[in-house]
């Protein structure tokens, strides 16, 4: 092994790290996925939620100029084929690995822009917004999960779009409370004029409810090699879904919801047996 070995070794073991810290229930995930799968996503992962961290944490910093820099480094990476920001040199690595269309890469910015001073969204703006913030997050992945294969890739592309919008949806509703009182934003149209109550959840989650019904058939069709990583992830945001569609309202606009530990580990199990047993 060569020093630019270890050295992006070393890059993809920050990613995993990152990864792990941010998000135990997408580490999970992620072990489930067969082993050349895990520091591709692990990248992938990294590099969406240090984005996603300027734009929603950093706020006694100035935001724009750091995902400004955040992004000319990237591009710089990219062109160099290495960057001292670890979490760059990894992703920069799995982009051009598995040849992930830029085009992606710059809808993913342009909704990270939109969330520097965007406060509610239309229709069409939140279509947009949701394609890059996370439909093209699931066309990332599915390009590597696909592995080259471009007509899997093609076949199963609105699916993995789908999973993508039903995740963040399901995001936006378990931190409306966060978004709404120290955001300031409103991200669904539907309560941009009107309070979150029994009935605008009802529509809500029935969108989210249809996506997820799509997206499952795609998963279906999924490369052995990454259907039960993507499963597991799935039953653990679909149980999030189920749990604030019978959550009062006033209460979702007060807390955050969870999954408990136990029922993660739960649904872990059922993933790997319903995959395992070809019963999926």
């Amino acid at each position: 092994m060569n020093i630019k070995e270890l050295y992006d070794d070393v890059s993809f073991i920050c990613s995993r790290k990152v990864t792990q810290m941010y998000s135990t229930s997408f580490s999970l995930g992620v072990r489930m996925l067969h082993r050349p799968l895990r520091n591709p996503i692990y990248s992938l992962y990294g590099f969406v939620r240090f984005a996603d961290e300027i734009v929603d944490t950093f706020h006694s910093f100035n935001k724009k100029k750091l995902l400004s820099e955040f992004e000319r480094d990237y591009y710089e990476a990219l062109e160099d084929g290495i960057s001292m920001n670890p979490i760059l040199n990894s992703f920069q690595k799995t982009v051009k690995k598995y040849q992930i269309n830029d085009k992606h890469v710059q809808a993913f910015f342009s909704s990270m822009k939109t969330d520097l001073n965007k406060t509610d969204f239309s229709e069409e703006e939140f279509k947009q917004y949701i394609y890059g913030s996370a439909d093209v997050v699931g066309l990332m992945c599915l390009k590597i999960f696909t592995g080259g294969d471009e007509k899997k890739y093609r076949e199963l592309k609105p699916y993995a779009m789908r999973l993508g919008s039903a995740f963040q949806k399901v995001n936006f509703l378990r931190d409306l409370n966060n978004d709404t009182h120290h955001l300031e934003r409103i991200y669904f149209p539907i309560l941009k004029n009107r309070e979150l109550n029994h009935e605008t959840k009802k529509i809500i989650i029935e969108d989210i409810e249809e996506d997820f019904n799509q997206a499952l058939k795609g998963i279906k069709m999924l490369p052995r090699s990454a259907r039960t990583g993507v499963y597991t992830a799935f039953l653990y945001y679909r149980a999030l879904a189920w749990k604030i569609k019978k959550t009062p309202a006033s209460r979702i606009m007060h807390a955050r919801i969870r999954i408990s530990n136990a029922r993660k580990a739960i649904l872990l199990f059922y993933s790997y047996a319903t995959c395992k047993l070809n019963l999926l």
